[in-house]
């Protein structure tokens, strides 16, 4: 044994610590550049910051990236492990084997590995940028080894062909979109508006119209006096106007217009008819608001495959489905379930199925429904037109009917079956 060290077995030391510190550069290096945000570092090129144009460019390749840093760290960790060896046999002789195997891995895991590792986790973007010009010095003189890695890559990517798409899908994003909600990167209004863009292109025209029963519309021939009653009790800014039946919608009218018409004397309202788009219920409602900002009107007409009126559609309805809805100051606030006495709940059957069953928490059974509303739903489960008293059984609650028009349901009643039945006019 000898217990005290000459310069070459300073100089080992000396180059053991090297090894552990580059292999922490490069341990930091791998994790950092994997989580970095590339959204963030690409605003920040684009206002002119070079070090992250820099670090962008050298993720372009990602794989030559990943081989230079894979290739370096097995080169100062394997180069620190064998000077270790051999200096620690020099201090304690056939004992030194072991002891370098047991130290070396204690201090390769944690001042290599794991510690390197742990900070560039947290400070990604920070750690990327500070090392992309020693980065790319060392994929630069690597370049001979990577392009061998490279071309095994290919013969193994030839060999081993995957069907997997790398490209993100919707579900992807929403799941980007909960985790960045999650970690407070976004609040959860504009969690939800960034949802609703992503789902935007999967609604129909079907999925958002106000059904022809519940359309309020203007026969053309009708009374000036009729009109202004409808303008005044209804509040809409604009109306449909039909000739003969609702099944030949030929325009609208829009307030400001009658009014001042009407201001001036006006005998007809053909003077004054804008004009509307027909469009089919399966349309996207992202290709709908196109067509309605194309023909700048605000009300398209749904028709069926019979050629009559499905249905209206705003361009408020669509805007909504992005944001929300949007009251007025001559909206009527339509609250679409109301919690009454003895925990039942008062549901109006215009309201949405899909919020009808994420309000009560009601497993779907991955039922596929042909409509869009509580109404339709009461229609199909109960196999015909509903009346008054109605009931049936779903999902661990009591449906009852207990406001009908026009033959279909207006309003029902959701009791749980846990619920003790009160007494009433209804059965």
């Amino acid at each position: 044994m000898h217990p005290i060290m000459d310069n070459v077995h300073l100089a080992q030391l000396f180059l053991i610590i090297l090894c552990v510190i580059l292999s922490a550069f490069f341990s930091a290096a791998e994790t950092a550049y994997n989580m970095m945000n590339h959204v963030k570092l690409k605003n920040m090129a684009a206002d002119g910051n070079k070090r992250a144009q820099l670090t962008l460019h050298i993720t372009e390749n990602y794989d030559n990236l990943l081989s230079t840093v894979l290739i370096g760290n097995n080169v100062v960790n394997i180069l620190a492990s064998s000077v270790a060896t051999v200096l620690f046999t020099y201090l304690l002789g056939q004992n030194g084997v072991t002891a370098a195997t047991a130290i070396m891995t204690v201090i390769v895991l944690v001042f290599g590995e794991i510690t390197p590792k742990g900070l560039a986790k947290e400070f990604p973007d920070r750690y990327a940028m500070a090392v992309a010009p020693a980065m790319r010095v060392l994929i630069t003189i690597l370049m001979p080894l990577n392009w061998l890695f490279a071309k095994w890559k290919h013969l193994l990517t030839k060999m081993c062909k995957s069907s997997e798409s790398s490209a993100l899908t919707q579900d992807d994003l929403m799941t980007i979109v909960d985790e960045a909600q999650s970690d407070g990167g976004i609040d959860e209004r504009n969690g939800d508006l960034i949802r609703s863009a992503i789902e935007f292109n999967d609604l129909d025209a079907g999925d958002i119209l106000t059904p022809r029963v519940d359309v309020i519309a203007i026969d053309r021939q009708a009374p000036m006096e009729e009109i202004t009653d409808l303008f005044i009790h209804n509040g809409f800014s604009r109306i449909p106007v039909y000739e003969e039946s609702i099944d030949n919608i030929i325009g609208m009218v829009h307030e400001k217009d009658f009014f001042r018409g009407l201001h001036s004397d006006m005998s007809s309202i053909d003077g004054i008819i804008k004009k509307i788009i027909y469009v089919s219920s399966g349309i996207h409602i992202s290709d709908l608001l196109h067509e309605l900002q194309q023909s700048q009107t605000h009300m398209a007409v749904v028709i069926d495959e019979f050629g009559g009126t499905e249905g209206i559609v705003t361009m408020e309805d669509i805007v909504e489905e992005l944001v929300g809805e949007i009251w007025d100051e001559h909206d009527q606030v339509i609250e679409y379930f109301k919690k009454i006495e003895n925990g039942r709940y008062l549901v109006d059957c215009s309201a949405a199925l899909d919020d009808f069953f994420a309000c009560f928490h009601i497993d779907l059974d991955a039922e596929n429904f042909d409509y869009v509303t509580v109404s339709g739903w009461v229609m199909e489960h109960l196999g015909k037109v509903p009346t008054l008293g109605d009931s049936f059984a779903y999902g661990g609650y009591i449906i009852t009917v207990t406001k009908t028009a026009a033959r279909h349901a207006v309003q029902i009643i959701l009791q749980s079956k846990d619920t003790p039945q009160e007494k009433s006019g209804h059965n």
